[in-house]
């Protein structure tokens, strides 16, 4: 996310700084609640799903007036695979709501879809070097 951050900066740095202003703004609004390190952005290990920190609040790297992620080529894995129903490590199954509003319970289920997306992720981070966890507006205002 942060090289396709940084190519943004070097083709076009007002689209580059519109994000990290949304991004600035984003923390600012959390602070408060994030579970972590204030300061570097680092989740707490003791709660991956971030306590709802932020979930009613748009991700700084959707364009307000497009709805389109800006960095779609260089996307965390979680906006890789949500959308599609997937069960969770508790057994519920997680969904995207705008992709499925309105839709059943039946509906959704027919839709599931059953993959590892968590050791996809882990191997990535490995290879990455880097094993720690933020969230997209800690990445983009660093």
């Amino acid at each position: 996310m942060r090289r396709g951050y940084d190519q943004i900066t070097q083709d076009d740095p007002a689209r580059a700084a519109r994000l990290k202003s949304r991004s600035l703004a984003w923390i600012a609004r959390n602070v408060d609640a994030f579970p972590g390190d204030r300061d570097t952005g680092v989740l707490a290990e003791a709660d991956p799903d971030f306590g709802g920190c932020g979930e009613d609040d748009a991700c700084p790297a959707l364009d307000p007036d497009t709805g389109l992620c800006e960095l779609y080529e260089s996307r965390p894995m979680t906006c890789r695979t949500f959308g599609p129903p997937a069960r969770t490590a508790d057994g519920a199954i997680g969904v995207c709501e705008l992709c499925f509003d309105g839709a059943t319970d039946d509906q959704i289920a027919a839709c599931l879809v059953d993959s590892d997306a968590g050791a996809v992720e882990a191997e990535l981070l490995e290879r990455a070097g880097d094993r720690r966890q933020t969230v997209v507006a800690y990445c983009l205002a660093r």
